[in-house]
């Protein structure tokens, strides 16, 4: 779909519909009453009157211009406070593409005034607009197949800069498609989508954009002492899969590691689940899908900064080798774990995955994961929970997720409840005392970077979601690609400055850190 922005009168755009976004007192705004004019004003003040149209989020109006050649006019509604909410216009953008879809138009004009005329809001209008076109329905024997839309043209009365823009609505298309791929691999059946699958893609996407990627077998997996993914693939008769990916930007000065987990279906082991809770845990590689897909993006984009991948990648089935409660696990940093819960098996591939990445001392490791219920009880399905020892990057990435969409609640690390995973067998236990379950989650996971700077993204919630969304159909969301991809692209041009880790980011007082050490360690990118 090709995207324009040009200034002046959306009356005048060559478009099948005009998108008019509103917010809460303006459903009388200035582009509304110039349609009306040239429609003769009926139809659109009846469709006003009977939707009761009020800019409310949510709403949306179509009406048939009568004297326009069967043109559409559609009211958005923005709600309250939207000048001020770059995802309130993204969301009404998603709102305005399914009822583009629904009205069969091929070429849409979006009408924005001089609030939502600046770079920021013109890239997440473009954005929602191009979410919102996503599907998953290669299983279906009768797929529905809306009218394509080959144009989308948003209309402001001063566009900004075209050298500020035309880069940044560019980039739109790589993060779009870094979203999808997360989408895709989250939607597919398990039965597909095993680690060996998930490797193979990963490869094959390497591939294609040049990036190194490695995988290791399980052979090679024993010999990096990689005891957590072991224990958890023993009853699965699928091989597990580590996969590693390596973007080398050029000039960079500083290195990040993204951790992922790559569980592609989680039965919860002998600790089994309830086969209702069962039922989308296709999902429980959400984070290692974000991981890969971020490292094909940004060899796309080309930001000055180096980053790794690490997914660990296995089933967590029940079987006669499977893993028991009571087991004991020693990892490659030393650290022997009590196994008390299989089905608390994400932080024990996670464990391996920060600890090989603590290894080669990077400036910053992120982790992504659907980790915990306990998250969804106290965020809900929208919210992901954010821990770390580094505030700085933790208060960044709060800031560029409330701007994307994708809105992060820190938590914190409290020293106390380290004590609920201490084992009277082992150095931990897997499992908490059943309270505080996504915090002392966080605190394990911890045990194992080393002391480098490091923040846990906990995704359970929003990785997924049961109900069409705005700009996210039912299914895989792709959470968390666009806040990690804007926040590497703002290192990566960041000024080089030391940086120690902070002390636990709890709620003895929040520890700050300044930008990262850049890197003297290089590879060559193939």
């Amino acid at each position: 779909m090709r995207i324009r922005v040009r200034a002046g009168d959306a009356r005048s755009a060559a478009a099948d519909m005009v998108v008019v976004p509103l917010a809460v007192g303006e459903e009388r705004g200035g582009v509304v009453r110039g349609l009306t004019r040239v429609s003769g004003g009926g139809a659109v003040r009846r469709a006003l009157d009977a939707e009761r149209f009020r800019g409310r989020e949510g709403q949306v109006v179509t009406v048939v211009l009568a004297a326009s050649r069967r043109r559409v006019l559609c009211l958005v509604g923005l709600g309250d406070g939207a000048a001020s909410d770059l995802d309130a216009w993204r969301r009404a953008a998603g709102r305005a593409r399914k009822a583009a879809e629904r009205a069969g138009a091929r070429r849409v004009a979006i009408a924005l005034d001089a609030r939502a005329s600046d770079v920021e809001h013109l890239v997440a209008v473009a954005e929602g607009f191009e979410l919102a076109g996503y599907r998953f329905d290669k299983y279906k024997s009768e797929a529905e197949r809306p009218a394509k839309i080959v144009e989308l043209t948003l209309v402001t009365p001063s566009p900004p800069a075209e050298g500020a823009l035309a880069p940044r609505l560019r980039a739109v298309a790589t993060t779009v498609a870094a979203v999808t791929t997360v989408r895709d691999l989250v939607n597919e059946p398990a039965a597909v989508k095993t680690p060996s699958f998930l490797a193979a893609t990963a490869e094959r996407l390497a591939a294609e954009v040049g990036i190194e990627v490695e995988v290791w077998d399980r052979e090679r997996i024993d010999r990096e002492r990689l005891a957590g993914l072991l224990a958890v693939a023993r009853g699965s008769n699928e091989e597990p899969r580590f996969i590693r990916l390596r973007y080398r930007g050029p000039g960079a000065r500083r290195r990040v590691a993204l951790v992922g987990k790559g569980i592609t279906f989680d039965s919860g082991g002998l600790s089994l689940k309830a086969a209702k809770s069962m039922e989308t845990m296709k999902l429980d590689m959400a984070g290692g899908a974000a991981v890969i897909a971020t490292l094909v993006a940004l060899a796309r984009l080309q930001p000055a900064i180096d980053v790794d991948g690490f997914i660990p990648a296995t089933e967590n089935l029940p079987g006669g080798k499977a893993q028991k409660p009571g087991d004991v696990i020693r990892f490659r940093n030393g650290k022997s774990v009590e196994v008390l819960n299989t089905d608390a098996e994400g932080r024990l591939v996670l464990a391996d995955a920060l600890a090989l990445a603590a290894a080669e001392k990077p400036d910053l490791i992120v982790d992504l994961a659907t980790l915990t219920g306990a998250c969804i009880v106290a965020l809900g399905p929208l919210v992901a929970g954010i821990y770390g020892n580094d505030q700085t990057t933790v208060d960044r990435l709060v800031a560029l997720g409330h701007e994307t969409g994708e809105p992060l609640w820190q938590l914190p690390l409290v020293t106390e409840y380290r004590d609920d995973i201490k084992s009277p067998v082992a150095d931990l236990k897997n499992v908490g005392g059943g309270n505080a379950g996504s915090i002392t989650a966080a605190l394990f996971l911890q045990e194992f970077v080393d002391g480098r700077p490091w923040v846990h993204l906990d995704i359970a919630g929003p990785a997924f979601t049961d109900k069409d969304l705005p700009y996210a159909p039912k299914g895989g969301t792709g959470f968390g690609v666009r806040t990690l991809l804007r926040y590497l692209e703002e290192l990566a041009a960041a000024p080089a400055v030391k940086k120690r880790a902070g002390t636990d980011g709890g709620r003895r007082g929040r520890p700050r850190a300044r930008a990262a050490t850049p890197t003297t360690r290089r590879r060559r990118r193939r």
